[in-house]
């Protein structure tokens, strides 16, 4: 089985390289985030035809999630119980017994603003909604744009990143907290050459020189960690003409 998490920056814009990255690496379930897509002009019919069923929760130019599974999507959740938000950052379905949850973390614009208490506030939210989820299900995958570098590791020039946004000690914290609940990132669960990230700036021509943060995780419940067999990251697409800022993660496991 192959899981894969992919922030898009647009799926208008980039439908032609999500087909033809599906063509290639043929995930089992992939989760889209950043559509920036209203649900009427979702293209569900062209992701069909590549032998996908989809699950979709999309708001004018901004935002956006998506679920693509080889094998129908059930118990879809469209947000996080007792947040209210109007803002589509999160899609959970079960694919044959797993339960695959979709997010797209708030970036939280800089420490100490109104956006960052969101964020904040939200992934507390989020922790006591995986929490259920764990207790309810054995097979859990919690996948998306975290906009957490989750350690120094994962930041190109950590002295420059220090206590900023996406690298602040609250944010971490909250990660970690996440993780707590028994959840494994799976991409360390390997070893990696230095410098592997999954999103570099469109700016200073950031992707050529490396300048990146590892920001988009695949997470595994305990019974799904046990089958983990590879994590790594797809960096080939965010060098195609037009790319998306992120690159595609993945994570393989064994039949279980």
């Amino acid at each position: 089985m192959k899981l894969a998490s992919w922030n898009v920056n647009s799926l208008n814009v980039r439908l032609p390289q999500v087909l033809e990255w599906l063509e290639t690496a043929q995930p089992d379930v992939l989760g889209l985030q950043e559509t920036k897509l209203i649900d009427e002009k979702f293209p569900t019919e062209a992701i069909r035809e590549v032998g996908y069923e989809v699950a979709f929760s999309g708001q004018k130019t901004y935002n956006g999630v998506a679920v693509l599974a080889r094998a129908p999507l059930e118990e879809i959740a469209l947000d996080i119980p007792g947040f209210e938000d109007p803002q589509r950052r999160v899609l959970a379905a079960t694919i044959d017994g797993l339960r695959f949850i979709n997010l797209y973390v708030p970036n939280g614009k800089a420490v100490g603003t109104d956006k960052y208490d969101y964020k904040l506030a939200w992934l507390a939210h989020l922790r006591d909604w995986l929490r259920d989820e764990v207790d309810r299900h054995e097979r859990v995958a919690v996948v998306g744009d975290f906009n957490i570098a989750r350690a120094d590791a994962d930041v190109h020039d950590p002295a420059e990143w220090q206590e900023q946004i996406l690298c602040s000690t609250p944010e971490r914290d909250a990660l970690a907290a996440i993780l707590e609940l028994g959840f494994t990132d799976t991409f360390r669960r390997f070893d990696h050459p230095e410098g592997t990230f999954s999103w570099w700036d469109y700016r200073m021509n950031n992707f050529k020189r490396n300048r990146g943060l590892r920001i988009d995780l695949i997470l595994t419940s305990p019974a799904l960690t046990a089958a983990l067999e590879q994590s790594v990251v797809d960096a080939a697409p965010r060098g195609w003409e037009r790319p998306s800022d992120h690159a595609p993660v993945i994570a393989e496991f064994r039949a279980v």
